[in-house]
């Protein structure tokens, strides 16, 4: 696998394209304005859009649990891809693995993008839920990266019909996958901003918030106005996690100190400091997937994740500028998020046990 392949993950693909242009940059402010050389050359409204996404159709989905695909993948040692006899599903929205000027959003025939999708994503985020869940993650006509930094509606309006995809998804997989199972929402970068909006126009206010055991849009700017409560303790269900994970000279990318932090390494929001020893195991699947515990430490402070420091040298990529470990959400805190969606699942399904019993 080349240096190149492996530097696609997430929002982090656009490293691919300035590496190979000789430029090193430190800040996410110097990122975003040198993301104005991936802007399309047109308007949204210029172009048609690509094709709508078909979801009776496998190809449409990067991962579902009756077929083998990359969500399937677990860290070595004693992990088990548990699909086939999960009662609880996730709905998984990937982040942006699509960095083109061509459009403003993907093709879902754009086979490139869907490996880049599949080999990191699936593999080194969706993955971590197949220990309690089965997962189900839509492929959809993602915004470009330029999205996020355009200052006209065309990011905009690519986002929303990204989102209008989303929705048709979830409403596919509600109608033909779901039967009725309780489920986790969660997603990362751009699906989690995604999920966001899910949350407040799908989920909240219907029935559907019964049946959620919680939601983890990771890696965006949460403010809590989605409706969902915030999660204070390990076990607590019906309620979100999210959290931006950065070092001590990291520049000002999701910095808004309005943003949803819960601690991974406590699952509370109290600001209070998780030393290294806490953190059961980050996992790399591109250095073969063996955890690394006490790789991290963790502590919520400003509407951030503090990193004080990293003891691995295999999370050293930053394209969103030193410190900056976004591309990593997942990567570093990977087993104390497979142990606490399991312990969320568990603690929804002996609630449900529980309310049967007493149900006359």
């Amino acid at each position: 696998m080349t240096k190149k392949k492996k530097i696609f993950f997430g929002i982090g693909a656009a490293a691919v394209v300035f590496i190979g242009l000789g430029v090193a940059f430190r800040d996410a402010v110097l990122f975003a304005v040198i993301g104005f050389a991936l802007a399309p050359n047109h308007a949204f409204t210029e172009a048609s859009p690509p094709t709508a996404p078909n979801y009776n159709n496998p190809d449409h989905w990067a991962a579902l649990p009756d077929r083998k695909d990359f969500a399937d993948r677990v860290p070595v040692g004693n992990f088990t891809d548990l699909q086939d006899v999960a009662k609880v599903d996730v709905f998984f929205l990937h982040p942006t693995t699509y960095v083109s000027s061509e459009s403003w959003n993907q093709s879902l025939s754009d086979a490139r993008t869907n490996q880049i999708t599949d080999e990191f994503v699936m593999q080194g985020q969706a993955s971590v839920f197949n220990g309690c869940c089965r997962i189900y993650a839509p492929r959809y006509r993602q915004a470009t990266l330029y999205s996020f930094f355009d200052p006209s509606m065309s990011g905009t309006q690519a986002l929303a019909l990204a989102y209008k995809d989303v929705v048709e998804a979830f409403r596919y997989y509600l109608t033909y996958f779901n039967d009725g199972r309780p489920f986790v929402l969660a997603g990362h970068s751009q699906g989690s901003h995604h999920a966001d909006v899910l949350m407040a126009e799908e989920i909240v206010g219907t029935s559907l918030v019964d049946r959620m055991v919680a939601a983890y849009p990771v890696g965006f700017e949460i403010d809590g106005s989605n409706g969902v409560p915030v999660c204070q303790s390990l076990m607590q269900t019906g309620c979100q996690v999210t959290w931006n994970s950065v070092g001590p000279k990291v520049g000002p990318f999701l910095s808004s100190p309005d943003n949803i932090c819960v601690n991974p390494l406590t699952w509370r929001t109290d600001g209070r400091y998780a030393a290294h020893h806490m953190n059961t195991g980050a996992v790399s699947f591109d250095a073969g997937a063996t955890p690394e515990p006490g790789v991290v430490d963790a502590q919520c402070r400003n509407g951030r994740l503090w990193v004080s420091e990293v003891r691995s040298g295999h999370y050293s990529l930053m394209p969103l500028g030193r410190d900056n470990y976004h591309i990593y959400d997942y990567a570093l805190y990977y087993l104390n998020i497979r142990e606490n969606v399991e312990a969320r699942v568990e603690a929804f399904m002996r609630d449900e046990q529980l309310n049967e019993t007493r149900r006359p």
